[in-house]
């Protein structure tokens, strides 16, 4: 049975790289290169998996509308998939229990959790704003791999 403790060595080898794929509204898939992490959730303090995505995108909008996403991270031929609920923290989507004073801390955490990091974290902040940026907290309701059992 694989766990969020598999996916973080492929996020490592691939500099945090993953497709993570969301429901259209003709109920295809839309698929979109993210850079993900695993962190704390900021209510709840379970692990979950979390990218920062731009306002306005494809993406974030199907998430609003239908708030699952898949995630799959790959190094070579190896790979893990994280299916799960979502919740979004940004200038558009408050996440219950939370307060929104604190989303720039939440997507900096997010950032980091990915491998990230910012020699300017005011310019990070104000890009961040400008671009209506949420966090996305993927918990995850089933994980899977091909790993060997």
């Amino acid at each position: 049975m694989a766990s969020l403790a598999d996916l973080g060595p492929l996020l490592e080898s691939e500099h945090g790289l993953a497709v993570v794929c969301t429901t259209r509204t003709d109920t295809s898939v839309q698929g979109s290169v993210v850079n993900v992490g695993v962190l704390d959730h900021p209510v709840r303090g379970d692990a979950v998996v979390a990218f920062v995505a731009r306002g306005g995108t494809v993406k974030l909008a199907n998430l609003r509308r239908v708030p699952r996403a898949t995630i799959v991270a790959r190094s070579g031929w190896q790979w893990v998939a994280v299916e799960g609920t979502v919740e979004l923290a940004g200038p558009d989507d408050r996440l219950d229990g939370f307060d929104a004073a604190a989303v720039p801390g939440l997507l900096r955490d997010v950032f980091r959790a990915a491998g990230g990091d910012h020699d300017d974290w005011a310019a990070y902040d104000r890009a961040m704003v400008e671009d209506a940026r949420a966090g996305v907290l993927v918990t995850p309701t089933r994980v899977y791999s091909n790993r060997s059992a």
